[in-house]
């Protein structure tokens, strides 16, 4: 934005990047001062913009602007034209700190309305402006000293964006960008972007035809196929298995509850946000429940159980609701109605460090399962300065959050503390999935909690025969259906396990009179429980071959004269292709074990 700036001293802004990292990485700063060079390019373009922000963000920087029309994905190549020739003119980065009255006059000058709306919140006295070549904008810094220190740089997409994130308020354009030091290291993470994009889970449960979102039913309620409702299963049961021979009590509950039940647990005051309005039944306001917890501890509250009781431990896969804003919804991974994973111990205090030990023993266990072997744990705690946003007090706080970090300590285990991230009612270990990207997902999560049993009461009859106060542990272990489907997609590619894979098999009849031969292979595998199906269409068979590729299935079975002649089927594997003949026998013990041992190498 062009500003009559003469009666301004602007002084060049000398930062080493030895102060800079301390504060920000020179990465960072650069991507920063890159995205004050788009917004300059974009000036160049469009005179009559108006600038929203530009920061830097992982991987890249964006800036939202109020465009006079909508940019098409032509205008990215002229603006990276643009930003090139801004950035070998090697204009300094110039900072000047003036009075906040100054700069506002300086901004309604130009009609930049969202920069004045932003001076307008600002309590200091003085601000920074930065200034480069025509181009001058409110920034706190810092910046580098000049444009021709930027490296490679690639503008990668637009998209719409309310400003400040609020849905009332006007939808910006936004592009996005990122920048890096050197053009090698931009090419890999280009390429990178390329297979992030190939493995998008949105787009392969579209083609494997594993889910779907209709706009009719609800942004962020999701429909699940067969193919998909076969992977839950399988992931559901499989789940089952182990928490009950790891001593788990299977329980269900219902999708509402009256609102007293949120509003004693501390729902409705901690958590209203996320939460649904209230409906009236019977003129008794009810709630779509957002945690099954409360629910699990009515269950709990039934009986009066004795030491030699505990612990204790409910599991139940069971739906939630909870309101996302609709820019933050994405496919399986930010939904509005989910199953968790959920699970509830009550024990005793002196079981805390054995039962959450042994929790993160069985998330491990899970995540290896699924082909997970690495991750991340944060110890998510309280906001020190704001305790206000939780419950209960000082010395249980300090109770639970030693008890997880005990837990974690003897387990060995690296951890980051998490300042602020803890829930109302207590901290917790968060694990991140690392997939084959080296990507980060939010995963499992285990709480200690000692505000739920005494906000409901809940106790045990101890060994001196009077009533002791219990201890809840609230714990996922894979988080929940949609989202674990979600990043199960992206790591693998839609190329399933074997175990995992909705149809383990396919059988390929030559031409319709193979077809009688395909049917007694389908029966013979199906007593096997395997999960098979037979391409009856009329295709040639390199494209009943090409159609089960695109389908990912992990095995198929051609069959013609030649494998009716020898009692046998010619294999085709997803990894290795054509294997050759065989026999059916051979061929289903092969099978058997793969399923049996949860291989991952299909």
């Amino acid at each position: 934005m062009t500003l009559e700036v003469s009666d301004l001293t602007f002084e060049f802004c000398v930062l080493s990047f030895i102060i800079m990292s301390n504060q920000r990485s020179k990465l960072e700063i650069m991507r920063h001062s890159c995205s004050h060079v788009l917004a300059q390019a974009v000036l160049g373009m469009f005179p009559e913009a108006k600038f929203g922000i530009g920061p830097a963000i992982e991987n890249g920087f964006y800036y939202d602007f109020d465009l006079p029309r909508t940019l098409i994905p032509e205008d990215l190549p002229i603006l990276e034209k643009k930003m090139a020739k801004i950035i070998k003119q090697n204009l300094p980065f110039d900072k000047k700190l003036i009075d906040r009255e100054k700069a506002m006059d300086l901004f309604k000058k130009t009609k930049q309305s969202y920069k004045v709306e932003l001076l307008k919140e600002m309590e200091n006295k003085k601000v920074s402006i930065y200034k480069q070549g025509n181009f001058v904008d409110l920034c706190k810094g810092p910046h580098l000293d000049s444009t021709g220190e930027i490296g490679a740089f690639k503008l990668l997409k637009t998209a719409g964006a309310y400003w400040r994130g609020n849905e009332k308020n006007k939808m910006l354009q936004r592009i996005y960008g990122t920048a890096f030091e050197t053009k090698k290291e931009l090419k890999d993470y280009l390429k990178k972007q390329e297979e992030i994009e190939k493995r998008d889970h949105r787009k392969l449960g579209k083609e494997l035809d594993i889910f779907s979102i209709s706009k009719e039913v609800g942004a962020g309620l999701v429909l699940w196929h067969p193919k998909g409702t076969m992977i839950r299963e399988i992931i559901e049961n499989f789940w089952k298995k182990e928490h009950r021979k790891r001593g788990y009590k299977l329980v269900y509950s219902p999708h509402i509850g009256r609102i007293g039940l949120w509003k004693k647990s501390g729902h409705w005051d901690f958590y209203r946000e996320m939460m649904y309005s209230p409906m009236k039944i019977d003129n008794v306001e009810y709630l779509l429940k957002p945690m099954n917890c409360p629910f699990h501890v009515q269950i709990f509250k039934t009986k009066l159980y004795s030491y030699k009781d505990l612990p204790l431990r409910f599991c139940e896969l069971g739906t939630v609701y909870r309101y996302e804003k609709a820019g933050v919804l994405h496919g399986l991974l930010r939904v509005r109605g989910f199953t968790q994973d959920d699970a509830h111990i009550f024990c005793t205090s002196d079981q805390i460090t054995k039962e959450v030990g042994d929790v993160i023993e069985l998330v491990r266990f899970m995540l290896s399962s699924f082909g997970f072997k690495k991750y991340e744990i944060d110890l998510s705690l309280r906001d020190p300065k704001n305790k206000s946003k939780y419950l209960g007090e000082e010395a249980i706080w300090k109770k639970a959050e030693k008890a997880l970090t005990d837990a974690l300590k003897r387990k060995k285990l690296k951890f980051n503390k998490a300042l602020g991230e803890a829930v109302f009612y207590g901290p917790k270990i968060d694990i991140k999935l690392i997939d084959s990207l080296g990507r980060s997902w939010q995963g499992p999560t285990i709480q200690v909690d000692f505000n739920f049993p005494e906000k409901f009461d809940l106790s045990y009859i101890g060994k001196d025969g009077k009533k002791h106060q219990l201890v809840m542990i609230h714990r996922t272990v894979l988080g929940s259906m949609e989202r674990f489907l979600g990043i199960l997609l992206e790591h693998y590619a839609g190329a399933f396990p074997v175990w995992l894979s909705p149809i383990q098999i396919q059988i390929i009849p030559i031409s319709d009179k193979h077809i009688k031969y395909a049917r007694k292979i389908l029966e013979e595998l199906e007593k096997h429980n395997l999960r098979v199906e037979i391409n009856e269409e009329n295709q040639t068979t390199a494209k009943k071959i090409s159609s089960a590729e695109k389908q990912k299935i992990p095995y198929m079975l051609v069959v013609g004269d030649k494998e009716i002649k020898a009692k046998k089927v010619a294999v085709r594997s997803r990894k290795k292709g054509d294997e050759g003949q065989t026999t059916l026998d051979k061929f289903i013990k092969r099978v058997i074990k793969e399923v049996k041992l949860r291989s991952l190498d299909n």
